[in-house]
């Protein structure tokens, strides 16, 4: 898929985010090598530690359908952000263990601003299994 329609896809997930406290909503879209793309989007819980960002909701979606770490070609993020949204701490974990290292990730605005990344710049020196040995 081209960059710019999983981007767009991205998009489309955002309007099914559930932000009533915050009004921050931000969606994702994760593309496979068969040409499945999973979406996210951020639901949030007035307990705000149960909330789950967009980014996890897509990761965990494809690994519910049987989709792992290989099958992952491309990544897309949008939010409504002056700068192209990037992930939160958490979810920047979670895509270190979950996501290729080398795949692309497209941080995205609604303005059209595009910063492209990877796992290796996102999250330098990630705790890893490896770590737990």
């Amino acid at each position: 898929m081209e960059k710019e329609k999983l981007i767009e896809r991205a998009k489309e997930a955002r309007k099914l985010s559930y932000t009533p406290y915050s009004k921050f909503a931000v969606g994702a879209a994760l593309e496979c090598k068969d040409g499945s793309v999973f979406l996210g989007a951020n639901i949030e819980n007035s307990s705000y530690p149960l909330c789950m960002c967009a980014e996890r909701n897509a990761l965990y979606n494809a690994y519910m359908h049987g989709y792992k770490k290989e099958d992952f070609v491309a990544f897309a993020l949008s939010g409504d952000t002056d700068e192209p949204i990037s992930p939160c701490g958490a979810c920047r974990q979670v895509i270190s263990e979950l996501y290729p290292s080398n795949a692309p990730i497209y941080m995205t605005n609604m303005k059209g601003m595009v910063r492209e990344t990877n796992v290796i710049e996102l999250l330098p020196f990630a705790f890893s299994p490896e770590d737990l040995k």
